[in-house]
């Protein structure tokens, strides 16, 4: 196995989990300022895009998955009700689970904020070529694919000794 790191040459600042989260929390801002002319925060419209693509449908998948604070999200989830963008649902198979359902409305916003983001996007990658910008998502899906594969056995050795 490949050694990407050592201790003695190790600097966060140059590291992939600083860089990512980095690049993450700037484009997040830039996607807030954004947003605020329509009175909507990055927070609300990455609920609305979980729940459009079927990336989350609970509050818990989506709270798992982007690793958000359950009751700061539920606010989020509350705002987005009243607004009319997005209702709950119990679940047909489990009435336990409470799902997240766009409204018309709801789909509407987020189409409309579809541009925002890209042209957000377009900015951050521009300098960036075509295939370069195809092998950083490829690069990422990959990274993705890897760690969470790693949870995954973590999490299977971890229950088998429990």
């Amino acid at each position: 196995m490949t050694k990407h790191y050592t201790p003695e040459k190790y600097r966060a600042r140059s590291s992939i989990g600083y860089l990512i989260k980095r690049a993450h929390g700037l484009m997040m801002d830039s996607l807030d300022v954004a947003f605020s002319r329509q009175e909507f925060t990055f927070m609300q419209w990455v609920v609305l895009m979980y729940v459009r693509d079927g990336i989350g449908i609970t509050a818990t998948d989506i709270c798992r998955d982007y690793r958000h604070d359950q009751g700061a999200l539920t606010r989020v989830i509350d705002q987005l009700e009243t607004r009319g963008l997005i209702e709950r649902q119990r679940s047909a198979q489990d009435r336990r689970v409470v799902e997240l359902h766009l409204t018309a409305q709801g789909r509407k916003t987020i189409e409309s904020l579809i541009p925002v983001v890209v042209e957000r996007l377009n900015t951050a990658l521009e300098g960036f070529t075509t295939a370069e910008v195809s092998e950083l998502t490829r690069l990422l899906v990959k990274l993705v694919a890897r760690v969470e594969q790693e949870a995954n056995q973590r999490d299977t050795a971890d229950r088998s000794t429990s």
